[in-house]
C-alpha cells in the first residue's frame, strides 16, 4: 500500500509544481503583453508623416495613442498588436517603413494604389505571420526580396504594376502556402524559376508585361496541379509550349500572347478540360491547330491570330459548344470553313481574315444567332453570299473583301438591323446595290470597291443618315448621283470613282458638311462644278478628274482652307484660273491639266507655301509669263507648265531648289536657262517646242553666277577661243619639257661633283663659280647661312643676309 501512497504523493507534488509554474508563466506573459510599451503606433505615425501632409482620412492617427487599434486602415489582435494594414487608393507618396520586422503579428499588408515609392524592405521576411502582401499599382523599384521565401503562411503575393527589376527570386518556391503570385507589369527579367513547380497549392501565376523575362516555360509548371491562371503575355519567353501544360486539369486561362513562342500547339492541351480562355496570339506558333482542341467543352475565347499556323480549321472545333469568340486571323490556314461551326449557338465573333481558306460561306452560320462580327476577308472564299446571313439580326460587322465571291449582294442583308460595317470589296459581285441596305439606320461604312456591280445608286441612300464612309469605286454603276445624297450629314468619305456615272454633281452635295474626301474621277459627269462645294469647310481632297465638267472653276473653292489636294484634270473647264485659289493655304497638290483654261497664271498661286507635291497646269491655253511670285514655292517637287502659250524667261524658276521634275515644253519661252543642277540634267524633251529658248547643249545658254546671261558666240569668238586653248596647251607642254630637262641636268651635275673634288673638299658637293672679281671667300658666305640671317622664303629656297668684310 505504501508504494501506491508514495506514487500518489509524488503525483500531487508534481501537479502542484506544474500548476504553479504555469500560473507564473501566464502572469509573466500577461504582464509582458499589457505592460510593455507598444512601439507600432509610433512607427506608423512617423512613417505617415515622413513625407507630405497626410490625407484627411488619416486624421484620427494620433501619436499619443497607446496603440493604433482605433485608427483607420488598421486592425489589431485582441492583444493590441497590428494584424492588418489595409490602405487602398489613398495618395501616400512615401516609401514603406524600413522596420517592418517590428510588426510581428502582421498578417495582411495591403497598400494598393497609394503611390508608394522606394524599395520593398528586406526585413519583410521577418513578418512571419504574413498571409497577404498586396503592394500593387504603386511606384516601387528595386528587386523582390529573397527573404519573402521565409513566409511559410503567405498565400497571396501581389506586386503587379510597379517598377520592380531583376529576377523572380527562386526562394519563392519555399512559400508552400502560396496560391496567388501576381507580378505582371513590372520591369522584371531573367528566366522563370523552374522551382515554382514545387508550389502545389499555386492557383494563379501572372508575370506578363515584363519584357525582359526570357527563356523557356519550365516543364515543372505542369506540376502545379491546382493552377487555374497562367499569364506570361508580353514577355520574351521562347521555345515551345511544354506538353506538361496538359497536366493542368484545373487550368481556366492560358494567356501567353505577344511573346516569342514557337513550335506547335501540343495536342495535350486538350486535357485542360476546365480551360475557358486560350490566348496564344502574336507568336511564331506553327503546325496545325490540334484536333484535340475539340475536347475543351468549356472553352469560350480562342485567340490564335498572327502566328504561322497551317492546315485546316479542325472540324472538332464545333464540339466546343461554349465558344464565344474565335480569332484565327493572320495565319496560313487553308481548307474550308467547317460546317460544324454552325452548331456554336453562343458564337459572337468569328474572324479568319488573312488566311488561305477556300470553299464557300456555310449557310448554317446563320444558326449562330448571337453573331456580332463575321470577318472572312483576304482569303480564297468563293461562291455566293448565303441569303441566310440575313437572319443574323445582331450582326454588326461583315467583312468578306478580297475573296472570289460572285453573284449578287443578298437583299436579305437589309434585315441585319444592327449592321454597322459592310465591306465586300475586291470580289466579282454583280447586279445592283440592294436599296434596302440604305434603310439600315446603324450602317456607318459601306465599301463595295472593285466588283462588277451595275445599276444606279438608289435614291434611298438619303435614308442612311448614319453613313460615314461610302466607297463604290471601280464598278459599272450608271445613272446620276442622286440629290438625296445631301442628306448624309455624317458622311466624310465619298468614293464613286471609276464608274459610268453621268449628269451633274447635285447642288445638294453641299449639305454633306462633314465631307473630307470626294473622289468622282473617271466617270462621264457633266455640267459645271457646283458652288455648294465651298460649303464643305473640312474638305481635304477633291478629285473630279477624267470627266466632262465644263464652265469655269468656281472662285468659291478658295474658301476651302483645309483642302490639300485639288485635282480637276482632263475635263472641259474653261476661263481663267481664279486667283482665289491662292487662299487655299493648305494645298499640297494642284492639278488643272488637260482643260481649256486661258489667261495668265495668277500670281496668287505663289502664296500657297504648302504647295509641295505638284503644280500641274499643262495642256491648257495659258498665256503671259511665269509670275515672279512662283519663286516663293520653295517646297515644290513637280512643276508642269507644258503645252501652253506661255512666254518670257525662266528666271522665276531659278530658286526652286526642291524641284525634282520640270516640264516647260511647247510654250513660247525665250532666253537663257537658270544655271542649277536641275536644268543641267533636264532632258531636252522637257524643254522642246520653245523656239526662243537657248538649248542645254551649249554652256553659254545658262545664266551666269553674276546674274548676267552669256551671249551667243560669234565665229570670231570661237576662233579666238580655239587659239587661246592651243596657246595654253603649248605652254603646259613647254613647262613639262623644261622640268624634265632641268631634272636631267641636276642628275648629271651631281654625278660630275661626285667625280671631282670641290673647293671645300668632299664635304660640299657643289661648286662656286664667280663671274666677276670678288674679294670674299666661300667660307665667309657659309658662315652667314644661319637662322638668324633668314630674311625670306620663296619657291626657290631660303634667302639669307650676309655682311662681308668689305661692306
Amino acid at each position: 500500500m505504501s508504494m501506491p501512497s508514495s506514487r500518489q504523493s509524488f503525483f500531487f507534488f508534481f501537479y502542484n509544481l506544474y500548476s504553479s509554474s504555469f500560473f507564473i508563466s501566464f502572469l509573466f506573459f500577461t504582464a509582458t503583453t499589457f505592460a510593455a510599451p507598444n512601439h507600432e503606433a509610433s512607427i506608423l505615425f512617423s512613417w505617415l508623416h515622413s513625407s507630405r501632409i497626410p490625407h484627411s482620412s488619416f486624421s484620427n492617427w494620433n501619436n499619443l495613442d497607446s496603440n493604433p487599434c482605433n485608427w483607420t486602415y488598421i486592425t489589431c489582435s485582441p492583444q493590441g498588436f497590428v494584424t492588418d494594414i489595409d490602405i487602398q487608393s489613398v495618395p501616400l507618396e512615401v516609401p514603406l517603413p524600413t522596420n517592418l520586422s517590428a510588426f510581428l503579428s502582421l498578417k495582411r499588408l495591403v497598400i494598393y494604389d497609394a503611390n508608394l515609392t522606394g524599395t520593398i524592405p528586406v526585413d519583410i521576411g521577418y513578418c512571419t505571420e504574413l498571409t497577404i502582401i498586396n503592394l500593387s499599382s504603386n511606384s516601387l523599384v528595386g528587386s523582390i526580396p529573397a527573404g519573402i521565401g521565409r513566409l511559410q503562411y503567405l498565400a497571396d503575393l501581389i506586386l503587379n504594376s510597379n517598377q520592380l527589376t531583376r529576377k523572380i527570386p527562386v526562394e519563392l518556391s519555399n512559400c508552400k502556402s502560396l496560391k496567388n503570385i501576381e507580378l505582371y507589369d513590372n520591369l522584371l527579367g531573367g528566366d522563370i524559376p523552374a522551382e515554382l513547380g514545387k508550389l502545389s497549392s499555386l492557383e494563379v501565376l501572372r508575370a506578363g508585361g515584363n519584357k525582359d523575362i526570357v527563356g523557356r516555360i519550365p516543364d515543372g509548371l505542369g506540376d502545379c496541379s491546382n493552377l487555374t491562371v497562367l499569364g506570361l503575355a508580353d514577355t520574351r519567353v521562347s521555345g515551345s509550349l511544354p506538353a506538361s501544360i496538359g497536366k493542368l486539369s484545373k487550368l481556366q486561362t492560358l494567356s501567353i500572347y505577344t511573346t516569342m513562342l514557337s513550335g506547335e500547339i501540343p495536342p495535350e492541351i486538350g486535357n485542360c478540360s476546365e480551360l475557358v480562355n486560350l490566348y496564344l496570339y502574336e507568336n511564331s506558333l506553327s503546325g496545325p491547330i490540334p484536333s484535340q482542341i475539340g475536347k475543351l467543352k468549356k472553352l469560350e475565347q480562342l485567340f490564335l491570330w498572327q502566328n504561322s499556323l497551317v492546315g485546316s480549321i479542325p472540324e472538332e472545333m464545333g464540339n466546343c459548344s461554349k465558344l464565344i469568340n474565335i480569332d484565327l486571323s493572320l495565319n496560313s490556314l487553308s481548307g474550308i470553313i467547317p460546317l460544324s461551326l454552325g452548331a456554336l449557338l453562343d458564337l459572337q465573333e468569328f474572324m479568319i481574315s488573312n488566311n488561305n481558306v477556300s470553299g464557300s460561306i456555310p449557310s448554317n452560320l446563320s444558326n449562330a444567332s448571337n453573331l456580332l462580327q463575321l470577318q472572312l476577308d483576304t482569303n480564297q472564299i468563293s461562291g455566293l453570299i448565303p441569303p441566310e446571313l440575313g437572319m443574323l439580326s445582331k450582326l454588326t460587322v461583315f467583312f468578306a473583301w478580297q475573296n472570289q465571291l460572285e453573284g449578287s449582294i443578298p437583299s436579305s442583308l437589309s434585315s441585319c438591323t444592327d449592321l454597322q460595317a459592310l465591306d465586300l470589296s475586291h470580289n466579282s459581285l454583280t447586279s445592283s446595290i440592294p436599296p434596302g441596305l440604305f434603310q439600315l439606320r446603324n450602317l456607318t461604312k459601306l465599301l463595295l470597291i472593285s466588283n462588277d456591280i451595275s445599276g444606279s445608286i438608289p435614291p434611298e441612300i438619303g435614308n442612311c443618315s448614319s453613313l460615314v464612309r461610302l466607297r463604290l469605286g471601280n464598278n459599272r454603276i450608271t445613272g446620276v448621283i442622286p440629290r438625296e445624297i445631301g442628306s448624309l450629314k455624317s458622311l466624310n468619305f465619298l468614293d464613286l470613282s471609276c464608274n459610268r456615272l453621268s449628269g451633274p454633281v447635285p447642288y445638294e452635295i453641299g449639305g454633306c458638311t462633314e465631307l473630307q474626301m470626294i473622289d468622282l474621277s473617271n466617270n462621264i459627269l457633266q455640267g459645271p462644278l457646283p458652288n455648294s462645294l465651298s460649303y464643305l469647310s473640312d474638305l481635304q481632297v477633291l478629285d473630279v478628274s477624267i470627266n466632262q465638267f465644263d464652265g469655269q472653276i468656281p472662285a468659291s473653292l478658295g474658301r476651302l482652307v483645309s483642302l490639300n489636294k485639288l485635282i480637276l484634270s482632263k475635263n472641259l473647264l474653261s476661263g481663267s484660273i481664279p486667283s482665289a485659289l491662292g487662299l487655299c493655304s493648305s494645298l499640297q497638290l494642284l492639278d488643272l491639266s488637260d482643260n481649256e483654261l486661258t489667261g495668265v497664271i495668277p500670281m496668287e498661286l505663289g502664296r500657297i507655301e504648302a504647295l509641295e507635291i505638284a503644280l500641274n497646269l499643262s495642256c491648257n491655253g495659258l498665256t503671259g509669263s511665269i509670275p515672279p511670285q512662283i519663286s516663293a514655292l520653295s517646297k515644290l517637287s513637280i512643276l508642269d507648265l507644258s503645252h501652253n502659250k506661255l512666254e518670257g524667261d525662266l528666271a522665276p524658276l531659278a530658286g526652286l531648289d526642291n524641284l525634282v521634275s520640270l516640264n516647260i515644253s511647247y510654250n513660247n519661252f525665250a532666253g537663257y536657262l537658270p544655271d542649277n543642277k536641275l536644268f543641267r540634267l533636264l532632258p531636252p524633251a522637257d524643254l522642246a517646242g520653245n523656239l526662243g529658248l537657248c538649248p542645254t547643249s551649249r554652256d553659254s545658254c545658262f545664266l551666269g553666277s553674276d546674274g548676267r546671261a552669256g551671249l551667243p558666240r560669234t565665229e570670231n569668238d570661237t576662233r579666238r577661243s580655239r587659239r587661246l586653248k592651243l596657246a595654253i596647251a603649248l605652254l603646259i607642254t613647254l613647262t613639262v619639257a623644261m622640268v624634265i630637262m632641268g631634272t636631267i641636268a641636276m642628275i648629271r651635275a651631281q654625278k660630275i661633283i661626285r667625280d671631282e673634288d670641290s673647293e671645300l673638299g668632299d664635304s660640299w658637293p657643289w661648286q662656286f663659280t664667280p663671274f666677276q672679281k670678288l674679294n670674299f671667300s666661300v667660307e665667309q658666305v657659309l658662315k652667314c647661312l644661319v637662322d638668324a640671317n633668314v630674311i625670306g622664303k620663296g619657291c626657290s629656297g631660303v634667302v639669307y643676309r650676309a655682311d662681308m668684310d668689305n661692306g
